[in-house]
């Protein structure tokens, strides 16, 4: 005990966040200036927390936030980079399906953010972003530095990777582009949104009387309602079935969609397939959920797709993608031999700039509305119902779950492998209410074992790396007050990238525990120099070359300790981690951070025969 309490107080200095950068000497603020009417508009939404790195072209708003606001509502949680920044709020957003505002400096600072803002776009994940420039008029810019922060059209910068952009030229104007960036980015398919604002506008003092309306008129409108003759068309299509699959993606992080999820897949006695690079869709422990969830389709999911006759996507990230590898041609050249139901609302933003849309699936019943919303409609069509015992269609009858009593046991000689570590969080987090914010791209589908909603928030959308340590803060303060332990696993790579975010969940007394998988290597790159080397008959043992993070190795727990994180020395076996999570797992009970440096072999993590999800007979 006395132990964890010491690592505590090395965890950060204790104090209530609430009271954290509070301003002195207030009074009772009146709006005078332009980023004063910004700010004010800006609370009337509801916006808990405004991320940032201070800059100079914002420096008026910044004012208007902290001397009007009384910094609450938003109130600032200051980062070390533009990119964190970002990544905190794509967690957040993640978890709460609601947007978090940022603060970027003119070019400089949204260049560097441009990297996380695309993540967050492919992430569709809600986001206010406030850029500025310099003076838009010439003519009151500071030599040098207000030139080079000034942008003819500073937007551009991000456009192809936003739903919208605007630059207001008045205060005014300001209250409309801010109610409207609320309205955009809430509105599915969610997504960032940019507002850059003229140095001058924010700087100028009020001349008239500036109206701010009732912000829940401008509120986002609900997706159109599904049509009922789609809705006919889909219940035949089950009705007919002999083996329905349901692929759940991208959809709602709410216990009570959740719960509806479940209750539909029963009540038609579908087969159910997840993906391990989405957030958690379904629990991977109940009997419908034959495969271990993958990002590319495993034995055992190829099977399942097979076998299916009707397919119903809930939003599944690369449909044709999945299909194509499953099916091979047959996907396109033979609509009739099964039913695909995709429900999108994907389709209202594409754009051919970054082709996150992914390849162009052959669909039977294309549903444009939220995936969740289509559920709702198919259940209320059954009567809501659910079959007091579930009872599996005749097609199933020789299937099984994967068992997690099959899985190898972590190794208890020699350092471990990424299935070692996998296994031994995995069994750690059995019983625990665990929100994993991140999973490393080694992490087998075996140890996947989410049972809500919140359980896991998915992998970064844009495929960047250094946005782990990011995305894992934001997730757990939005979970802070919620009971539940935030523990993002990122490789050691991730880890460097994002490693100065640690600083702000410290200052800012954010409980959470952050897990590296360090391999000392990039290690996705070495497997692509193997097999390009393979390939030309070339030596493939140079892999590491130009890929290995070592000689000398990076003290990672030096650098988390730096930054208010309690740490150890680095863990090099199974039980050696098991007893790092559970000591991490107390500090951050009391509010604390933990940091744990996981030695792992390089590898990933391939399932065993025993290990494989599998379709034999029971």
């Amino acid at each position: 005990m006395k132990t964890t309490k010491k690592a505590l107080k090395a965890s950060s200095r204790q104090s209530n966040s609430a009271s954290i950068d509070r301003p002195e000497n207030l009074g009772k603020p009146q709006m005078k200036w332009g980023s004063d009417v910004v700010a004010e508009t800006t609370r009337r939404l509801n916006l808990k927390y405004i991320a940032l790195v201070p800059g100079a072209s914002y420096r008026g708003f910044h004012d208007s936030i902290v001397n009007y606001l009384g910094n609450e509502n938003p109130q600032m949680v200051i980062c070390l980079h533009e990119e964190h920044a970002v990544s905190i709020a794509d967690g957040y957003g993640k978890v709460t399906e609601t947007p978090m505002a940022v603060a970027l400096h003119a070019n400089v600072g949204l260049l560097h953010a441009s990297m996380t803002i695309f993540n967050a776009w492919c992430d569709r994940t809600p986001m206010i972003i406030f850029g500025a420039t310099g003076p838009v008029d010439a003519h009151l810019r500071r030599p040098w530095i207000d030139w080079i922060h000034t942008s003819k059209d500073q937007g551009a910068v991000i456009r192809d990777y936003t739903k919208w952009d605007d630059q207001p030229a008045s205060a005014q104007a300001a209250v409309e582009s801010v109610l409207r960036a609320n309205q955009i980015t809430r509105t599915a398919p969610r997504g960032p949104v940019y507002i850059c604002l003229d140095a001058g506008l924010q700087e100028s003092a009020l001349t008239d009387e500036i109206v701010i309306p009732d912000a829940s008129r401008f509120a986002p409108a609900p997706t159109p309602a599904v049509a009922p003759a789609s809705i006919e068309q889909i219940l035949k299509a089950i009705e007919q079935a002999q083996f329905p699959l349901i692929l759940a993606g991208r959809v709602s992080r709410d216990q009570g969609d959740w719960d509806r999820r479940v209750r539909f897949a029963e009540a038609i006695g579908a087969a159910v397939l997840t993906s391990s690079n989405d957030p958690s869709a379904f629990p991977t422990t109940h009997p419908l959920h034959f495969a271990a969830p993958c990002v590319r389709p495993n034995k055992a999911a190829v099977s399942l797709i097979e076998k299916a006759d009707v397919i119903i996507s809930l939003d599944w990230l690369d449909l044709a993608g999945v299909l194509r590898l499953s099916l091979g041609k047959s996907q396109t050249q033979e609509p009739a031999a099964k039913t695909i139901v995709s429900c999108s609302v994907d389709s209202y933003r594409t754009n051919g700039w970054s082709m996150d849309h992914q390849a162009l699936a052959a669909v039977d019943i294309p549903i444009l509305a939220e995936p969740d919303q289509l559920v709702t409609h198919l259940l209320d069509a059954l009567g809501g119902k659910k079959a007091p015992k579930m009872k599996l269609r005749a097609a199933m009858k020789g299937l099984s779950h994967w068992n997690a009593s099959k899985f190898a046991k972590p190794s208890s000689k020699g350092q471990m492998t990424m299935w070692d570590m996998a296994i031994t969080v995995r069994e750690f987090a059995q019983g625990r209410n665990v929100t994993f914010a991140r999973l490393p791209i080694g992490w087998p589908g075996e140890a996947y074992e989410f049972d809500g909603p919140l359980s896991f928030m998915g992998n970064d959308g844009g495929g960047a790396v250094g946005t782990g340590p990011g995305h894992t803060i934001g997730a757990a303060l939005a979970l802070k007050d919620s009971g539940r332990l935030t523990i993002g696993v990122i490789g050691d790579g991730d880890y460097l990238m994002g490693v100065n975010a640690l600083w702000t969940a410290a200052h800012f007394n954010i409980p959470v525990m952050i897990v590296a998988a360090d391999n000392r290597s990039y290690f996705n790159d070495e497997l692509h120099q193997e097999r390009v080397a393979n390939m030309r008959r070339r030596p493939p043992q140079n892999r590491w070359i130009g890929q290995q993070i070592d000689h000398p190795h990076v003290d990672l727990v030096a650098m988390a300790r730096a930054q208010g994180f309690a740490s150890e020395a680095p863990v090099t076996t199974a039980d050696g981690l098991m007893k790092a999570l559970k000591k991490g797992a107390a500090i951050v009970a009391q509010g604390g951070r933990y940091f744990i440096d996981s030695l792992v072999q390089p590898g990933y993590a391939d399932s065993g025969p025993d290990q494989r999800a599998s379709l034999g007979k029971k």
